[in-house]
C-alpha cells in the first residue's frame, strides 16, 4: 500500500509537477510607458522622403521616413507617472523636398498594459502603436503588411 501512494508523488517530484516551494522565474526585460507608430518607408517615398513627427501629449520626436528596412517605428515614451489610460496624440508628415504637410491626423491613444516579463512580473508598463498611413493618417497595425 505504501508503495501505491509514494509512486505517484515521487512521480510528479521527479517531473517538476509538484508545486511546493517553487518561486516564478522572471525575466529581466525592460519597457517603457510609450506611444509608438510604425510605417514602411515606402509608403512615403523611401529614404529620407519625409519627416515624420509624432507628439503624444505635448511631447515629440520627429525621424525621417526610413531606409531600406521594410519599415520603422518611432516612439515617444511617458513620463512614468503618467495617470491617464487615454493621452493625446498627433502625427504630422511633411515633405522631405518642399516641407507640405503630406499627413496631418490626431487621435486619443487607449494604454493598453503590458508586462514584458510575464503576467507576475516587473515591469507592468502601458503602451500604444499605431500605423502611420499615408492616407489615413493613424490606423491600427492589425494586418499591416511589412513585405511590397
Amino acid at each position: 500500500m505504501r508503495y501505491i501512494l509514494l509512486t505517484p508523488l515521487l512521480m510528479a517530484a521527479l517531473t517538476g509537477c509538484l508545486l511546493l516551494g517553487q518561486d516564478t522565474v522572471c525575466t529581466e526585460a525592460d519597457a517603457d510607458l510609450q506611444v509608438s507608430a510604425v510605417w514602411r518607408p515606402a509608403d512615403f517615398g523611401g529614404r529620407d522622403a519625409a519627416r515624420i513627427r509624432l507628439c503624444v501629449n505635448g511631447t515629440c520626436k520627429e525621424k525621417t521616413s526610413g531606409s531600406a528596412d521594410p519599415f520603422a517605428k518611432i516612439s515617444v515614451r511617458l513620463p512614468d507617472d503618467t495617470g491617464a489610460s487615454t493621452v493625446p496624440v498627433r502625427l504630422t508628415v511633411t515633405s522631405g523636398k518642399s516641407g507640405d504637410t503630406i499627413v496631418k491626423d490626431s487621435v486619443r491613444a487607449r494604454l493598453t498594459e503590458q508586462h514584458p516579463n510575464g503576467a507576475s512580473c516587473p515591469p507592468s508598463v502601458r503602451t500604444a502603436t499605431f500605423r502611420a498611413h499615408p492616407d489615413k493618417g493613424l490606423t491600427s497595425t492589425r494586418g499591416m503588411k511589412l513585405q511590397g
